[in-house]
């Protein structure tokens, strides 16, 4: 027993200068991946948000939901067709984004929080203005002739709703919907949300939980922590690919664009965040400027 909590004072006298470095700081978390799918991440996740919040960080939160729209879809006899890894969203197909994103999801995770002791709030980029919105357009000449439908880009931001319950002590949770000039709703890749928010916000971090260990070099090592440089040439060699690439490619543009670090780490691992943001060794790859 004495060992046993000789080990929990160890591990928080290493927390305690993380802590203190992040007090007051804001924290842009993407959710999504294997920790929205299982029972104990999810779990462990909402945990780890409320004692951030508690220590006195700011978390922000936005999350995805790929696989409830597509289980959803397929409950109501409507087929999901992808292009360039994209979901065609037509307007039968965003009603029901909206409704999993929006409402299920959102509020699924706003609730989990809550019970375990945090005030958590639930948004989509559609409340008071947050996210505005245009129609993304594919720039490839196999694709240049199809539609996405209501498949979106961030145009711009506005934080002050988030910014405003921030500082009443709630934790905003955040569906990556936007709205564009003419009043369409658009679904924007929650990775891209999660970015263009930190840089606006002017995030100390942004996490990107995912279902890898994180980015690995060419003989298949975790890079712990590289700089954006590194990561540049990286992508050139063509290291990071697949479904990663969008994901380095995001945290690479957030640190560009002001965010102090970008973390791209193992979702899979339990307390994934507050190991990645209080411990020597972290769950993922740091990218840093």
């Amino acid at each position: 027993m004495t060992v046993r909590k000789s080990n929990v004072a160890e591990i928080l006298i290493e927390a305690l200068p993380y802590i203190q470095a992040l007090d007051q700081k804001t924290v842009v978390i993407k959710f999504g991946g294997n920790a929205m799918a299982d029972e104990d991440l999810k779990s462990s996740f909402a945990q780890d948000i409320v004692l951030l919040k508690q220590v006195g960080v700011n978390p922000v939160i936005v999350h995805g939901g790929g696989p409830q729209i597509g289980k959803l879809l397929e409950k109501i006899g409507k087929e999901s067709r992808f292009i360039q890894g994209m979901r065609v969203t037509d307007g039968e197909t965003m009603d029901v984004v909206e409704m999993v994103l929006g409402g299920l999801v959102n509020k699924q995770i706003v609730a989990l929080i809550n019970r375990h002791g945090g005030r958590a709030v639930g948004l989509t980029g559609k409340d008071g203005g947050l996210i505005s919105a245009r129609k993304m357009k594919l720039t490839s000449a196999e694709a240049e002739n199809q539609d996405l439908g209501q498949v979106g880009e961030v145009d711009s931001i506005d934080p002050a709703v988030v910014q405003m319950l921030d500082e009443d002590g709630f934790i905003p949770v955040i569906a990556p919907i936007g709205v564009g000039k003419d009043g369409a709703s658009y679904n924007i890749n929650a990775d891209l949300v999660a970015g263009k928010l930190a840089s606006v916000l002017g995030a100390e971090k942004l996490l990107l939980l995912t279902n890898t260990v994180g980015v690995l070099d060419p003989e298949g090592n975790l890079l712990t922590g590289i700089t954006t440089g590194e990561t540049d040439q990286l992508i050139v060699q063509g290291i990071n690919h697949g479904g990663m690439l969008p994901k380095v490619g995001c945290a690479l543009d957030a640190v560009k664009a002001g965010v102090k670090t970008g973390h791209i780490i193992d979702g899979r691992v339990k307390h994934s965040v507050l190991l990645e943001l209080l411990t020597d060794s972290g769950v993922g790859t740091l990218i840093k400027g």
